[in-house]
């Protein structure tokens, strides 16, 4: 195991690169009103698609309800709300070769077992709703496009750079992600370290804007 930081450089551009960029949360139905949901904002995921396009590359950014949607011209942005949406959506998006797929979306992971179809009145003395695990998405992802590149995201409530490396090992594993990114957001900090397959701590970062550059500069040395 090694947490030495490794020197960049400098490297190509991303000129004509297919880049398949999620974000933001996704919802989960109780009724036909009310939703289960995450603070997910979507920031990273859009400054990701954004630095991308700058880059040269074709980005194809998948958008979830975030509070404020990404207007960009140079952006191909297709909208999701919902979980099974969005399960929809990537898959699709996947049968489309993608050279790097950043896969940034706050996913639920949970839903509900039975939806309710109409509003539950708001009388009733207690509820209980019993949830069950929605598929992995991102074990999706290479099963589809087994030569893309792919970028994983691990959130938890606090990350240090020992446990960017234990937190991360399933989504190498299971996911068989190239990178991840294990971030952590406290009493409103952003923290963020870049660990690859070999469990290097590639980078660590204290910005969101950081982590998007250091991951780009990562990310066009290895292609």
């Amino acid at each position: 195991m090694s947490f030495g930081f490794i020197n960049l450089g400098t490297s190509n551009t991303l000129n004509d690169k297919k880049i398949l960029i999620t974000c933001g949360p996704t919802w989960i139905p109780i009724d036909d009103i009310r939703i289960i949901s995450n603070k997910s904002t979507g920031t990273l995921g859009q400054t990701l698609a954004t630095d991308c396009a700058s880059a040269g590359a074709k980005v194809t950014l998948l958008e979830g309800p975030v509070t404020r949607p990404l207007d960009a011209y140079a952006i191909r942005i297709q909208k999701f709300y919902f979980y099974e949406e969005f399960y929809r959506l990537i898959k699709s998006e996947l049968k489309k070769p993608y050279d790097v797929v950043i896969h940034a979306a706050a996913v639920s992971d949970y839903k509900l077992e039975s939806p309710f179809r109409r509003k539950i009145k708001s009388k009733q003395p207690q509820l209980h709703l019993t949830l069950v695990p929605t598929r992995k998405i991102i074990h999706l992802i290479k099963q589809m496009q087994p030569k893309t590149f792919l970028v994983g995201f691990k959130l938890e409530s606090d990350m240090n750079k020992n446990t960017a490396v234990s937190a991360t090992q399933e989504l190498f594993r299971q996911g068989q992600c190239d990178l991840v990114v294990a971030n952590t957001t406290t009493d409103q900090k952003y923290c963020g370290f870049i660990v690859d397959k070999h469990k290097n701590v590639l980078a660590q970062e204290k910005t969101r804007v950081g982590v998007s550059k250091t991951l780009l500069s990562i990310i066009k040395q290895r292609l």
